[in-house]
């Protein structure tokens, strides 16, 4: 029996750069990522050739799809008055280096400090296009990741926080800590991946092998966060059906409307894709 190809859940960002790199050398990708081959390294190169890849994909689709859906909203929310972006469980996004951000910008992020002292190396020399601030953090320790809120959102006016590919490895009462902490820190937009749980048993089925102590573990409703009122949904599979990026079978997807947070969508059971959230009411995401 073979081992699985990820040991521990941080080493998902190394095969995560590995597509984002393969995405920049297409002639019409959809973003340019000149940094994420360098930090995948050879260990990133051998995991994605270890072949954990759902749907038989070569360039993990899904993921690349998410990433251009979530630049795309944080460029909105910017747009929109966001003066703070807090990054949590950053792994090795490049945003910081790559998007057209304002240079007064202030930029934070928090990873496992193996994480963040790798990136750092590997950035060495590189200039951020904003104020880029990194932290070495636990998010499931809710009183420092408290602390770290109190210290990235002082001063601003309306942060924007973002959790992108973290939810799927928490338990449900570690995301309803963190959507608890994420209000009291005067969080105004939360931007996150969002899968239904009909796809967290789809990509353990078909990926929990290689997965390994990276087995996705949450998934919930969006009507279950009640505590944040979803104001932008976009399907990962409309948007990869529109972008040519999904296999053949998936473009008829590119036809369908997208579908309005609420009940519906909540019923949708294979839907993943990019959410923007804000807070409302007392209640707790569930």
């Amino acid at each position: 029996m073979t081992s699985p190809a990820i040991g521990h859940v941080s080493e998902t960002a190394r095969w995560v750069a590995v597509y984002r790199a393969l995405e920049s050398a297409r002639p019409d990708a959809l973003f340019h990522d000149e940094l994420a081959a360098v930090l995948a390294g050879e260990q990133g190169r051998e995991l994605a050739r270890s072949g954990m890849l759902p749907l038989g994909a070569r360039d993990h689709w899904p993921t690349v799809v998410r990433t251009r859906l979530l630049d795309d909203l944080i460029l909105d929310t910017l747009a929109q008055g966001c003066d703070r972006v807090i990054n949590l469980a950053a792994g090795l996004d490049t945003r910081p280096f790559r998007l057209a951000l304002p240079a007064e910008l202030r930029w934070y992020e928090v990873d496992l400090p193996e994480s963040v002292a790798y990136k750092q190396s590997r950035l060495a020399g590189r200039k951020a296009a904003c104020e880029w601030i990194a932290r070495p953090l636990d998010v499931t320790d809710a009183a420092a990741t408290a602390d770290f809120l109190a210290e990235a959102t002082a001063g601003a006016r309306a942060p924007l926080v973002l959790t992108e590919g973290l939810l799927p490895y928490l338990r449900a009462p570690q995301v309803a800590t963190l959507s608890g902490l994420l209000r009291a820190a005067g969080t105004r937009w939360w931007a996150l991946d969002h899968w239904s749980p009909a796809m967290l048993r789809l990509v353990n089925l078909t990926m929990g092998s290689e997965l390994g102590s990276a087995r996705w573990t949450f998934a919930a409703t969006l009507g279950s966060f009640r505590d944040w009122r979803v104001e932008t949904a976009r399907s990962t599979f409309r948007a990869a059906a529109r972008w040519e990026r999904s296999p053949l079978p998936l473009r008829g997807s590119a036809l369908l409307p997208e579908v309005a947070p609420g009940p519906r969508l909540d019923r949708s059971l294979l839907w993943c894709g990019a959410v923007r959230m804000t807070p409302r009411g007392d209640g707790v995401a569930g």
